[in-house]
């Protein structure tokens, strides 16, 4: 497939006029990757039932331009593998050298529907997987490139275009039977009512509430979970996550000391990173219903559409909703737990997603079957992108005023981080899509790393041993003797079947 080409003067696209002569001669004249990985499982950042040791990382794309201008986009894994999505973005980036960013941004659904038409590495996605999670990278290094050229923050970017050129940035193969590119274009044409006003609270960081998920972890004691909840509460938090499925006694001991330390009024929601099977998830849920959450994230496999519906039936009952997407791969699946009816809450992963293109799509098709959005946080470079992502949802797509996760994590590593401010997410104004890592973080939490890297390091030695499986350790037919120098995080919990055996 050939790369899209600028459109007519005049055309429908990216308003020829607004362009600069200087954009105009952009041309993206190489790339290269980084592989980022932060300790967080030194602290048990990052740790819930199925993931007891998690890293935070980036696969790191930077496009390079005959211009003052790079293009900066990462993706996000928990650590092993993150050199699996650098390899696949060496392999995706080269499609975007020597093209002009102009042609590129033109007719930008023909752009990301060029990058998924690789026949070879389609052949192992198509659309998902360790391909889909570079493609975001690469991506969302153009969207950064395109707005920093025009001077603007991405979500202002996309906030400017109308009803048509937002249409034109989707790849609707696959999803026309949930959402046509008319009923996309009257969907944004409806919300122009009231948006001047919704701008104003944008501008004022007064649009998008926050909740915290950093008193959450799994590995946290009882003590410093205590002493978060109780810095939140001072902070002025109200809307608060906390992961559960690991233990069902110490789940009623922590959402017990949630209770006493916040009170009632604070609203609880649970996450229970695919731990179930769909017949355990009613019954463990309805253990933790007195605590009264709101809703229950991730419940069972993220691919079993129809299971999330049963547990989201099964859950009316308790009043307890269902929420899902940090895992859901494509705009695809979004359509089908759309139409199943399968959850309360539209979780996009601005990483897991084939980019920013992708996730327009997801608002659109969530706008329509009235389904609010949830951005997943739950990680490195997420709260940068997300902010983005339900600024434009609540100015253009939606008009709904939705809460954002917030992680006090590893912000200071990025030139324009996510902040928050009065119980909002504070709307960013520089340049770009807010995920420019600095140089020094780069070199210092490089992998393998060279001089310098904290992974060549004593400290690195004992988390290069350890073992990611999470309560489980095969012993290939070996005694358990012989398995040396191999330390284990987690719990049997998530290797244990329906009737409760492992």
């Amino acid at each position: 497939m050939t790369p899209p080409t600028a459109l007519a003067s005049g055309a429908k696209g990216v308003k020829m006029n607004s362009l600069s002569k200087d954009f105009e001669s952009i041309t993206i004249t190489g790339y290269y990757t980084r592989d980022i990985r932060f300790p967080t499982s030194l602290q048990d950042e990052g740790s819930d039932a199925m993931n007891g040791a998690v890293d935070f990382s980036n696969p790191y794309c930077v496009l390079q331009t005959n211009s003052e201008y790079e293009g900066h986009g990462v993706s996000f894994t928990i650590g092993r593998g993150n050199n699996l999505v650098c390899a696949a973005i060496d392999m995706l980036a080269p499609l975007l050298v020597n093209r002009s960013l102009a042609s590129l941004t033109s007719n930008m659904g023909n752009t990301w529907r060029y990058l998924a038409s690789d026949s070879q590495m389609r052949w192992v996605g198509p659309e998902k997987g360790v391909v889909h999670l570079a493609q975001s990278a690469v991506v969302n290094a153009v969207w950064d490139l395109w707005a920093k050229s025009q001077g603007k923050p991405v979500w202002r970017l996309v906030a400017e275009m109308s009803p048509e050129e937002y249409v034109r940035c989707i790849d609707f193969r696959y999803i026309t039977d949930a959402l046509t590119p008319e009923e996309g274009i009257e969907l944004l044409r409806n919300q122009e009512l009231g948006r001047a006003e919704r701008l104003k609270e944008v501008e004022e960081n007064k649009a998008v509430p926050i909740y915290s998920t950093s008193a959450s972890w799994l590995g946290y004691s009882d003590e410093k979970m205590k002493g978060l909840l109780e810095q939140s509460k001072a902070e002025g938090f109200h809307q608060y996550k906390l992961k559960v499925g690991g233990d069902l006694e110490r789940d009623l001991r922590r959402l017990k000391l949630f209770r006493e330390v916040n009170g009632w009024d604070d609203i609880l929601m649970l996450d229970s990173n695919q731990i179930w099977s769909v017949p355990e998830a009613e019954s463990y849920i309805a253990h933790l219903a007195p605590f009264k959450p709101l809703f229950i994230e991730e419940p069972t496999s993220p691919d079993d559409i129809l299971g999330h519906a049963t547990i989201r039936a099964a859950l009316r009952k308790y009043n307890i909703k269902v929420a899902t997407g940090e895992h859901c791969q494509n705009r695809v699946m979004f359509k089908q737990f759309l139409q199943a009816e399968a959850l309360d809450y539209v979780q996009v992963d601005a990483c897991r997603l084939g980019g920013l293109n992708e996730v327009m799509a997801v608002m659109l098709m969530a706008a329509k079957f009235h389904v609010p959005l949830h951005p997943h946080i739950g990680g490195v470079s997420l709260p940068e992108y997300s902010q983005h992502v339900i600024t434009i949802d609540y100015l253009v797509v939606s008009g709904r005023r939705s809460v954002l996760e917030y992680i006090d994590a590893l912000h200071e590593h990025f030139y324009h981080p996510a902040q928050i401010a009065n119980g909002f997410h504070v709307t960013p104004t520089a340049p770009g899509y807010s995920v420019h890592i600095k140089p020094e973080s780069m070199d210092r939490f490089s992998f393998p790393g060279g001089n310098g890297s904290w992974w060549k390091g004593k400290e690195a030695e004992k988390l290069l041993k350890l073992e990611r499986t999470v309560g489980w350790r095969p012993e290939f037919g070996k005694p358990q003797t012989e398995v040396v120098d191999v330390q284990l995080k987690g719990n049997d919990a998530a290797f244990a079947n329906d009737d409760g055996r492992t």
